[in-house]
């Protein structure tokens, strides 16, 4: 029998309860693929899990995205074959050498993309994909205002938007992450500061829509740097959760529309994660998005790994290797 090991965190809390688990490989369940892990993706809700802001039963294998070689096919799956290299998103279990996944929830790795960059792009990129094009569909002679401009998210957005023709204000957290950052509008200032800035790129037209995974620190910036009628697409929560709000904050803001998106929404079906991967691979091959690999850390080194993300200390995608 096979042997793998995967990181798991026994317990909520900080970088430190993250611990190597080792087990025995099993074999897929029917409409199972059994998978061999070549490169794992770091993102943000890894540490909204670990920390119990986002529930799950302990103990947690963290993870959402992984690459790999389909090792072994369970009853039943059809389209699929041994050796194919394949990737998911489905959260739960991807720190891990090994993954057992539904075939349903798996997509196609072009040969020609590196398990590395598969990895460090499918969920960031499926993210930006549905942002983009389906929860605000931006086009040309939009205003967007995209916070965390040089991260994983942001890195992937910013482009696909400008290849949009929309006009991006980037927003980082420091002048070496804004220099990183395409177009003509890379801002750092402070969030206090920043609705003023917009106010002067836009002659007080403000933005159209506001893409904000930073969260409370960022709330109140949002907000006042969106037109009436605006849309505040708050998609995640690296700073903390955003404050409760209430339905008379947005008229006083201007009527603002609010979602909270969720990428399981927008790939609920083979179909549906097919058509969005197609568009991500595309993007890649014509260079519309060129995925940074910032830094790689060993499976192993997961908390340091969740340490420099927490930190803000991290530049472009992390990736985590078996």
């Amino acid at each position: 029998m096979t042997t793998g090991y995967r990181m798991i965190a026994r317990a909520h809390g900080g970088p430190e309860v993250i611990e190597r688990e080792d087990f025995d490989v099993p074999a897929p369940a029917p409409g199972e693929v059994l998978i061999e892990t070549e490169a794992v993706g770091l993102n943000f809700i890894d540490t909204y899990y670990r920390k119990g802001l986002y529930a799950d039963a302990l103990p947690i294998c963290l993870g959402s995205e992984s690459v790999g070689r389909i090792v072994a096919l369970g009853e039943g799956v059809a389209g699929f074959s041994i050796g194919e290299r394949v990737g998911t998103t489905q959260a739960g279990g991807a720190y891990a050498t090994h993954r057992l996944i539904a075939a349903a929830k798996v997509m196609r790795i072009p040969e020609s993309i590196a398990p590395e960059i598969a990895a460090a792009v499918m969920l960031k990129g499926l993210t930006a994909c549905y942002l983009a094009e389906d929860t605000f569909p931006a086009a040309n002679g939009h205003v967007a205002l995209v916070h965390s401009a040089a991260g994983g998210v942001g890195s992937l957005l910013v482009p696909w938007l400008l290849d949009r023709g929309v006009t991006v204000i980037a927003h980082s957290g420091s002048a070496e992450k804004a220099a990183q950052v395409p177009g003509d509008h890379s801002l750092h200032c402070d969030f206090n500061e920043l609705p003023e800035a917009i106010r002067e790129i836009t002659q007080g037209e403000m933005c159209h829509v506001v893409y904000d995974g930073v969260g409370a620190a960022s709330w109140s910036a949002s907000l006042a740097s969106l037109r009436k009628r605006g849309f505040m697409v708050t998609y995640g929560n690296a700073s903390g959760p955003v404050p409760s709000v209430a339905p008379l904050d947005l008229m006083k803001a201007g009527s603002i529309y609010l979602t909270r998106p969720t990428l399981a929404d927008y790939v609920a079906t083979p179909e549906q994660l097919a058509i969005s991967a197609e568009k991500l691979f595309d993007r890649i091959a014509k260079g519309v998005l060129k995925p940074r690999i910032g830094q790689t850390f060993k499976l192993e080194q997961a908390a340091e790994a969740h340490r420099a993300l927490e930190s803000r200390a991290t530049i472009g995608s992390t990736v985590l290797i078996p």
